[in-house]
C-alpha cells in the first residue's frame, strides 16, 4: 500500500515538474513580447527598371488578357482548316408499326421500302486554302498588336519608376534642407534672445520652416503614389507592398540622329507592322470572298431497296448562281483592302511624326539639363552659403538671405524636374522608336 503511495506522489511530482517548466517558457514569451521584441521584418525587395519591365511583361492582367487574343486567334485558324463533314442518310417506309404481326421476311421483300444515303460536298474555288491563308494573316495582325500593347505597357513603366526617382530625389533635397535650414532656425533663435534680431524676423523664418515641411510630405506623398501605380502596372502579387526601386536621376545623353531613329522605327514599330500585316489580311479576305462566289457540288450516293429490287443511285446537287453570287460581299473587300492600305500610311506618318516630335523633345531636355550644370547648380549654392554665412553674423539682411535660399530652393528643384523630364523624354524616344531592348 505504502509502494502505491509513493508512486501517485511520484507521477505528481513530474506533472508539476512539466506545468512549471511550461510557465516559464511562456513567461519568457510574454516578457520578450511586452518588451516590444518583434520578428525582425521581411527584408525589403528592390528592383531596377529593367527588373520592373520584366515583372510587367510577366504579371500585368490587362497584358495577358490581350495574349489570349493570340490563341483565339490560332483557334480560329484550326476552324478554317476544318473540311465539310459528310452526311449520312437512312430512311424506311411502309413498316406496319400498327400492325407487327404482318411483319415477316416477305411483307419486308414485296411491301416496305429503306434507302440509305451518302453525300459529301465538294468546296470549289480553293476556299478553304484562303480560309487558312486568312486566319493566319489575322493571327500575324493580333500578334503585332498584343506587341504594341507591350510597347506602350513598358512606357508606363519606365514614366512610374522616372516619377519614383523624381519623388525619392525632392525627398532627399527637401530633408536636407529641412535639417540645414532648422541649424538656421536655431541660430535665428540665439540671436533674437540676445537682442540681435527682432521677433518678426524670428516669425518670419519660423514660417519659412513650414514649406519645408511641406516639401517633406507632399515628396513622401509623391514617392508611395508612384510606387502604387507602378506595383500596378507590375502586378500586386510580383512584388511586396514594402518593395523599393534602384536608381538615379540621371543624364545620358543620346547618340544618332532623326533620321537614324526614323528609319529604325519603320523596320521595329509594331503598330506599324500590325498596319503592313492588315493590307495583307485584307487582300487574302478578298480571295476568300471570290471564292465564296463559287459555289459546291454535294455528290450523293446511296442504296435502295423497294420489294425485290436492289438499286444504287448516285447524284450531283449544285446551286444554281444566277443571283447570288457573292457581288457584295466581294465588292467590299476590295474596297477594304484601298481602306487598309491608307491605314497603313497614315500609320507611317504617324511613327515618322511621333520620332520627331519625341527626338526633339529630348535634345530640347538635353540643352537645359546642360545649362543647369554648366554653372547655375554651383552658383546658386554659393549664393546660398555666402547669404547663410552672412546672415548668420549678421552682415545680411533676413530678406537677402530668404531670397537666396528660395532662389536655390527652386533652382535644385527646377533642376531634378528637368532631369526627370529629359530622361521621360528619352523613354518616349524609345517608345516611338521601339528600341527599348526586352528583357
Amino acid at each position: 500500500m505504502s509502494n502505491l503511495h509513493l508512486c501517485s506522489k511520484t507521477g505528481r511530482l513530474r506533472v508539476l515538474i512539466l506545468v512549471a517548466a511550461a510557465m516559464l517558457l511562456l513567461s519568457g514569451a510574454w516578457a520578450g513580447a511586452g518588451n516590444g521584441q518583434q520578428p525582425p521584418p521581411p527584408p525589403t525587395v528592390t528592383i531596377d527598371l529593367q527588373r520592373a519591365v520584366q515583372l510587367a511583361l510577366q504579371h500585368n492582367h490587362v497584358l495577358l488578357a490581350a495574349r489570349t487574343q493570340v490563341a483565339q486567334s490560332k483557334a480560329d485558324e484550326v476552324t478554317a482548316s476544318i473540311r465539310p463533314n459528310p452526311v449520312f442518310t437512312w430512311n424506311g417506309l411502309f413498316w406496319p408499326f400498327f400492325s407487327p404481326s404482318q411483319l415477316n421476311g416477305d411483307y419486308i421483300d414485296n411491301v416496305t421500302e429503306f434507302d440509305a444515303l451518302f453525300a459529301y460536298t465538294f468546296e470549289r474555288g480553293h476556299k478553304r486554302k484562303w480560309r487558312m491563308r486568312n486566319a493566319r494573316d489575322n493571327t500575324a495582325v493580333v500578334q503585332s498588336q498584343v506587341q504594341d500593347n507591350e510597347r506602350a505597357l513598358t512606357f508606363n513603366v519606365a514614366q512610374q519608376f522616372i516619377n519614383i526617382l523624381l519623388a525619392e530625389s525632392s525627398l532627399s533635397f527637401a530633408q536636407q534642407n529641412l535639417s540645414s535650414f532648422q541649424q538656421t532656425l536655431d541660430v535665428s533663435q540665439e540671436r533674437y534672445q540676445k537682442g540681435a534680431i527682432s521677433e518678426g524676423d524670428l516669425l518670419k523664418i519660423k514660417l519659412q520652416m513650414l514649406s519645408f515641411q511641406q516639401d517633406v510630405a507632399s515628396s513622401r506623398l509623391a514617392r508611395q503614389q508612384a510606387l502604387d501605380s507602378l506595383r500596378d502596372l507590375m502586378g500586386y502579387e510580383s512584388v511586396p507592398r514594402n518593395y523599393d526601386v534602384v536608381g538615379n536621376l540621371a543624364y545620358t545623353p543620346i547618340q544618332g540622329n532623326v533620321e537614324d531613329f526614323q528609319s529604325k522605327a519603320l523596320s521595329l514599330r509594331p503598330d506599324l507592322q500590325a498596319a503592313n500585316q492588315a493590307v495583307v489580311a485584307a487582300k487574302s479576305r478578298y480571295m476568300l470572298a471570290r471564292a465564296n462566289g463559287k459555289r459546291d457540288l454535294t455528290f450523293t450516293s446511296g442504296y435502295s431497296h423497294v420489294g425485290y429490287a436492289n438499286d444504287a443511285s448516285f447524284s450531283v446537287n449544285m446551286e444554281i448562281p444566277l443571283f447570288d453570287r457573292n457581288q457584295g460581299e466581294i465588292a467590299r473587300t476590295h474596297v477594304a483592302i484601298t481602306q487598309s492600305e491608307e491605314v497603313k500610311n497614315a500609320a507611317q506618318q504617324a511613327v515618322m511624326t511621333d520620332v520627331s516630335t519625341a527626338y526633339e523633345a529630348v535634345k530640347t531636355g538635353e540643352g537645359i539639363v546642360q545649362l543647369y550644370q554648366s554653372g547655375y547648380l554651383k552658383e546658386s549654392k554659393e549664393s546660398l552659403d555666402i547669404s547663410q554665412y552672412a546672415y548668420q553674423r549678421g552682415a545680411a539682411s533676413l530678406l537677402d538671405f530668404l531670397d537666396a535660399e528660395r532662389s536655390y530652393r527652386s533652382t535644385e528643384l527646377t533642376y531634378r524636374n528637368t532631369l526627370a523630364t529629359y530622361m521621360l523624354a528619352v523613354e518616349q524616344l524609345n517608345e516611338a522608336v521601339s528600341a527599348r531592348p526586352q528583357p
